[in-house]
């Protein structure tokens, strides 16, 4: 039996509320989370600036599976108008990404996860669904 929770996010207006439903992570999977969120957002804002190509990158959220081995990163981009070039860019350097995890993170994890970006469109979809609803 899998036990789901419900994460309430509140939109920017706070006007349309979504519900992520995810399954239960353990408080391993929640530390390690924490912890390659918090590493990414510092990579990117101080070594991998050229790789974003002075766009807002925001690290959403980080799922880990339950052997620590595969790490899925929702990532959101801003302005839209870059997103895919700047998510092609983050897919390239994907190798270059996880060493420079693991350079920070060597005391901390025995085994970096593998990196799997994806692109976090829920803000769009509050926005469009907000719109449908003033109208």
């Amino acid at each position: 039996m899998v036990i789901f929770r419900f994460i309430l996010a509140e939109t920017k207006l706070n006007k349309f509320l979504k519900y992520y439903i995810c399954p239960m992570d353990s408080t391993r999977q929640q530390k390690v989370s924490r912890l390659l969120q918090k590493e990414l957002a510092n990579a990117f804002q101080r070594e991998l600036q050229t790789i974003i190509d002075k766009s807002l990158v925001t690290f959403t959220a980080v799922r880990i599976s339950p052997d620590l081995s595969v790490a899925k990163i929702y990532i959101s981009i801003f302005p839209p108008a870059k997103r895919e070039s700047v998510f092609e860019s983050i897919k390239n350097q994907n190798k270059e990404i996880r060493h420079l995890i693991a350079q920070k993170l060597k005391s901390d994890l025995r085994i970096i996860p593998e990196l799997i970006f994806y692109i976090d469109d829920s803000l769009d979809y509050a926005e469009k669904i907000e719109n449908l609803l003033k109208k």
